[in-house]
């Protein structure tokens, strides 16, 4: 449990992040809104993206690629669906963390305010990574605020972490090693066996997790009963080549779990599955998310 709050580690690290994310940023549909949500822990910073009626979307990116990482998503969803982007609280990026956030209750907590703020009743999360782990969570901890859930290849959500994962991760936290072993960990992750920081997203992940420390508590694996309580839609894709967890394992544990599950297994994919199959995600989410309002 933190008593602190996640901090740049020196004012050269901050900059280089916010020149990394500012021209990812720029990569993107202008956005139609841009709104700074006061929760108790910190304000949040969310993008609206189109203005389609109907339930909207909320994405939720994986860790430290902020709304950057939304880039080749953004625009073909908006195009049917208002779309939300949320910097996760407690990571670098445009949100600001001011509390603690202690526990699972409390990551549930800040993103239900969040939506409160923003005049959300009821969303379709789409969440990536840590934001499908953050998608669930708040699935379990307030339902009535989750239209359907889409979780893209979720870390520590369906399956467990192995060890090996968490191993690799040591490296990227020593400063003296960090500048070569963070590449070499977002290659692992990404498993397309290009440079991620030939990219613009994987430039942000890479002065976020060098330059930036998180005081979040590390996502605990959902229990059964967590699962088998999920009142709403849940559309689970799991990465066939993913390196977070086992991807059959994690198929067969969301069929067997959650009520209302399409778990499906892409075998093709890696754990960067919503850039490297967007369009296929693209149209899952738009579909998927048509279905769940057709039957409401």
């Amino acid at each position: 449990m933190s008593e602190r709050v996640g901090r740049f580690l020196s004012p050269d690290a901050e900059r280089r992040f916010r020149e990394a994310y500012s021209k990812g940023m720029r990569l993107l549909p202008e956005p139609a809104g841009v709104h700074d949500v006061g929760t108790a822990f910190g304000e949040v910073r969310v993008y609206r993206f189109g203005s389609a009626p109907g339930v909207p979307l909320v994405l939720l990116h994986g860790t430290n690629g902020t709304t950057v990482s939304w880039e080749p998503n953004i625009e073909p969803l908006a195009q049917r669906r208002t779309v939300f982007s949320v910097d996760l609280l407690g990571e670098a990026g445009a949100s600001v963390q001011t509390a603690p956030i202690r526990n699972a209750d409390d990551q549930a907590a800040w993103l239900d305010q969040t939506l409160e703020g923003l005049g959300l009743a009821r969303a379709h999360l789409v969440g990536v990574s840590m934001g499908g782990w953050t998608a669930c969570n708040l699935a379990v901890w307030r339902p009535q605020r989750v239209a359907s859930a889409t979780l893209l290849d979720p870390i520590n959500t369906l399956a467990r972490m192995p060890l090996g994962l968490i191993l690799r991760t040591v490296p990227t936290l020593i400063p003296g090693l960090s500048r070569w072993a963070t590449p070499r960990f977002l290659r692992y992750i990404d498993g397309q066996g290009t440079d991620p920081l030939a990219e613009p997203v994987g430039r942000v992940i890479d002065a976020a997790m060098r330059g930036y420390r998180k005081a979040t508590p590390q996502p605990a694996l959902f229990k059964d009963d967590s699962l088998r309580s999920l009142p709403m839609p849940v559309l689970a894709v799991v990465a066939g080549r993913s390196v977070i967890h086992d991807p059959a394992t994690a198929q067969e544990r969301a069929r067997r779990l959650i009520p209302h599950v399409q778990a499906e297994l892409w075998p093709e994919a890696t754990h960067a599955i919503s850039g490297q199959c967007a369009d296929r995600v693209n149209e899952r989410v738009l579909q998927f998310t048509a279905e769940v309002d057709s039957h409401q």
